[in-house]
């Protein structure tokens, strides 16, 4: 069931609807129920899988806080090996017993191992990973196990993030289900304002760009530099405008019942740095890595090479965490490399930086980011490995011809697949997004917008909905980070 359909609009109205009307006491029920039966939407059975990572979770968590001793890492270690089990089977088996093959065959050796014809569940990674932080913060002492099974099926299943994120802690979530949440206008117009600005995202923006996208990367030969060029700066924001956006829709509904999920991106083409990118980027994922990979091998408290390789592994483990693909694993190395530079290189930089002024230009540091970024979306977006190197290759092919036509005052543009008009209003709209962020740093919107008279404030929200249904691209077009 997408955000982006109508079956969701039926849904959340019930469901919200009825979560209201009902008692406080039965409400966590109907939310548990509602998410089984939004999960089930997808592929039903599935939800076997997700009842068995559960319950061994929900006892796990009991068992943990009980336990003394080395029986307390042993209960750990069983869950872990659950929950990576499950991942590893359906995600990653394939993928493995692909490259066994492939390095069998070099030896003149045939596989006995079978293929498996399974689809990935979807959401598999997200609510795995909220799975094992609960587990690990039990065992750490930072959370109490949970004795209701119901409220931590619940957590587990939570409709608004349970296939996407936010990446929920259970210090965060597990008590706001026992809380009670009266129907409050400005909270539930502040989260309908919220999902719709997503599903502008979402509809008008990155489904827009993944029509010219998907017409470039699925065609590279078909194309030169200049169309990989802005195929990749669009899809950079593609990606953006869909994930962001779903995760807009998620806090927004989960907002309107009351309850708060963390923030997941926050501008992250406005960083000046790597580092700063990924604080901005996917919130909730890379504080989970922090957390329990980056400081489990000892983060920056270690040696100088051990810390690089600390850096670096991470985001490998980020790369293959995101699919099983080489190109997600080369994606994760990028910016694993990316990092590690950074910091060998910091004191040299600053010096080179003052020297020749470059830090008087603040907008530099942006633009350098955002393309390093943009070149690691390549291998995020091919569909294998030697896609993204054709067209990683391929980048800067044609561009004389381009600048030659540019010089002599002709409006050029490459075949993209669809009108010049399109690709330059899919255009206006990227800016327009950047304009809206950059005023977000100097505006509250929801405070801007709620002390303007109400003919106002409902002209700009009419805006928005007639943007959505004239310039929306519906086409049941997934939302990317479901295939995670």
């Amino acid at each position: 069931m997408l955000f982006n359909s109508i079956q969701f609009l039926v849904f959340f109205i019930v469901v919200t609807t009825a979560y209201f009307a009902l008692p406080y006491k039965y409400r966590w029920f109907l939310l548990l129920v509602s998410s089984c039966y939004f999960y089930m939407a997808f592929v039903p059975i599935y939800i076997l899988i997700l009842g068995f990572t559960i319950v061994v979770d929900y006892f796990a968590g009991i068992f943990l806080e009980q336990a003394v001793g080395k029986r307390r890492k042993l209960y750990l270690i069983f869950s872990l090996i659950a929950n990576i089990g499950v991942l590893a089977v359906f995600k990653y088996y394939n993928f493995l017993n692909d490259n066994l093959s492939f390095l069998l065959q070099g030896f003149a050796l045939t596989n006995p191992i079978p293929h498996l014809s399974i689809l990935l569940p979807i959401g598999l990674s997200f609510h795995t990973f909220q799975a094992m932080s609960y587990t690990i913060e039990v065992y750490r002492g930072h959370q109490k196990a949970e004795r209701h099974f119901g409220i931590y099926a619940l957590y587990v299943m939570f409709y608004p993030q349970l296939v996407a994120g936010p990446i929920e802690r259970p210090q965060n979530l597990l008590h706001q289900f026992r809380e009670r949440y009266d129907f409050d206008y400005e909270r539930i117009t502040s989260g309908l304002k919220l999902m719709m600005w997503g599903l502008f995202k979402k509809a008008v923006i990155a489904d827009r760009l993944a029509v010219i996208v998907d017409n470039v990367y699925n065609n590279p030969h078909s194309h030169n530099g200049i169309a990989f060029i802005i195929a990749t700066i669009f899809f950079s924001f593609q990606i953006f405008c869909d994930f962001s956006g779903y995760s807009d829709m998620a806090i927004g509904a989960a907002r309107i019942m009351g309850f708060k999920l963390m923030k997941n991106f926050d501008k992250p083409y406005q960083s000046k740095s790597i580092s700063e990118f990924w604080k901005r980027w996917h919130i909730s994922l890379s504080s989970w890595f922090r957390d329990y990979l980056y400081i489990s091998l000892g983060g920056n408290r270690v040696a100088i090479p051990r810390y690089y390789f600390n850096l670096f592994i991470v985001f490998l483990v980020s790369g293959l965490w995101h699919g099983a693909n080489w190109t997600f694993i080369i994606w994760g190395a990028l910016h694993g490399f990316y990092l590690v530079f950074a910091v060998f290189t910091k004191n040299q930089r600053g010096w080179v930086s003052v020297k020749l002024g470059l830090n008087r230009l603040p907008f530099l540091e942006t633009v350098i980011t955002f393309i390093l970024v943009g070149f690691a979306w390549i291998f995020f977006r091919a569909s294998d490995v030697s896609t993204a190197l054709y067209i990683a290759g391929h980048l800067f092919s044609g561009l004389g011809e381009t600048v030659r036509q540019f010089v002599h005052g002709q409006l050029w543009l490459p075949d993209l697949g669809v009108a010049p008009g399109e690709v330059l209003f899919s255009a206006c709209l990227i800016i327009f997004l950047e304009v809206v962020h950059f005023l977000q740093n100097k505006i509250n919107f929801n405070k801007f917008l709620s002390e303007k008279p109400v003919v106002l404030r409902w002209t700009v929200y009419y805006l928005v909905i007639f943007s959505i249904l004239v310039f929306g691209v519906f086409q049941s077009r997934q939302f990317i980070y479901f295939q995670f």
